[in-house]
């Protein structure tokens, strides 16, 4: 198996306290990493590098984890430009324009599905992401809602089943018939393509009582829980996910003291979506009292059409560290280990012997830059599984 030294890293961040510098990015000065097949082998200071196959000088630049963007929803059809315009002149976000996306999804072959797909995962690579999750949810019936899935297992292992978006049109006036659909044919046939099952559990979406129901379905089926929950309103989204076990529950605009008292003893994750925030004119969540708090953030994208056509998770840490009183440290790391607590996984969002080789080669000394630096492209390189991208 070749080997490849990556030397002359100026600033390495880890996220393993006990390679670096003891705080919680482990950060190495004057670093060199192995990588060895599609894992990182070594890591330390570049003077005591062991032999390698190859190596590379990468001049004194940054290194740090490739980014996790745990929430996103890539495969759609179509944009919704006409909806932001009317934000910005001041119109209330409402989540009201699902519809839209599900009508051009339906109405998609399955070949500009993918490759519309690919061209965003190609921009997020290109930004430095490593890892996506990826959610159905526009489809809303039987053949879409899986066949969205199967398109996006072809990107990600990451895929979750979100029939319970919002109730269609065709069941307005059959809102239990729309939720038997979801727990049975529908989660039958796109459970073999999903890790995960999440529902949207807010303001004109679904109910603690109907989230519950869904949410046990998947269970059933062998699906792991997540949760959109706390982005319109104060409700029941944090409390029920933690009752689930879920694994995250995203947007989080909306907490209680109480809310983040049961997160903060859970192993739930929140994960907040700055972009959507930023995107919709919407509070920022108060990460800083989360954080303070002892519960696990992480940052993700929420890429969709309607309320974050965002794909630069760069751009996301610098709004959290901007807009949720987060410092650079913590963004980071919530981009990169937090993402991979929100998806359960330990093999990524750390650059350590034994983690994926999922790697981000900044154009800058120090990781700070990705919100010192805001919309510059940074990104010099990526590795992915131990191989070069971009």
């Amino acid at each position: 198996m070749t080997s490849t030294l990556i030397t002359n890293i100026g600033e390495l961040v880890t996220n393993d306290p006990a390679l670096g510098d003891g705080s919680f990015l482990g950060i190495v000065h004057d670093a060199a990493l192995v990588i060895e097949g599609e894992q990182v082998a070594w890591v330390g200071v570049a003077s005591k590098a062991p032999p390698t196959d190859a190596r590379e000088d990468v001049g004194g630049r940054a290194v740090v984890p490739g980014f996790v963007d745990s929430h996103t929803h890539l495969v759609f059809a179509g944009e919704r430009s006409v909806e932001f315009a009317a934000r910005m002149a001041g119109e209330r976000y409402t989540g009201g324009g699902i519809m839209t996306t599900v009508a051009a999804t339906r109405a998609a072959s399955d070949t500009a599905l993918r490759a519309h797909s690919s061209r965003l995962a190609t921009e997020m690579l290109a930004s430095g992401t490593t890892t996506i999750e990826i959610k159905s949810g526009y489809g809303l019936n039987v053949p879409d809602e899986r066949r969205l899935l199967e398109i996006a297992r072809e990107f990600t292992p990451e895929t979750t089943f979100l029939g319970a978006h919002v109730v269609p049109p065709e069941y307005a006036s059959d809102r239990d018939g729309y939720i038997d659909l979801v727990c049975g044919e529908m989660l039958e046939a796109c459970a073999p393509f999903a890790r995960w099952i999440d529902v949207f559990c807010d303001t004109g979406a679904f109910t603690a009582e109907e989230t519950r129901r869904i949410l046990r379905a998947g269970v059933t089926a062998g699906l792991a829980p997540r949760l959109h929950g706390n982005q319109l309103e104060h409700g029941p989204g944090a409390r029920l996910a933690v009752e689930f076990d879920a694994a995250s529950v995203d947007h989080c605009t909306y907490l209680s003291d109480a809310d983040i008292e049961v997160l903060a003893a859970s192993d739930t994750v929140a994960t907040l979506l700055p972009a959507a925030d930023f995107s919709t004119r919407s509070p920022y969540p108060d990460a800083r009292r989360l954080i303070d708090a002892g519960v696990t953030v992480a940052l993700a994208t929420d890429c969709n059409p309607g309320s974050s056509f965002v794909t630069s998770m760069p751009l996301c840490i610098a709004l959290a560290v901007r807009e949720m009183r987060m410092t650079s440290a913590e963004a980071l790391y919530a981009a990169t280990a937090g993402g991979a607590a929100a998806l359960r996984r330990d093999d990524i969002g750390r650059a350590a012997p034994g983690a994926r080789a999922d790697l981000v080669l900044l154009d800058a000394p120090t990781f700070v830059h990705l919100a010192y630096r805001p919309a510059s492209p940074i990104v010099a390189r990526s590795w992915k599984g131990g191989n070069v991208r971009g």
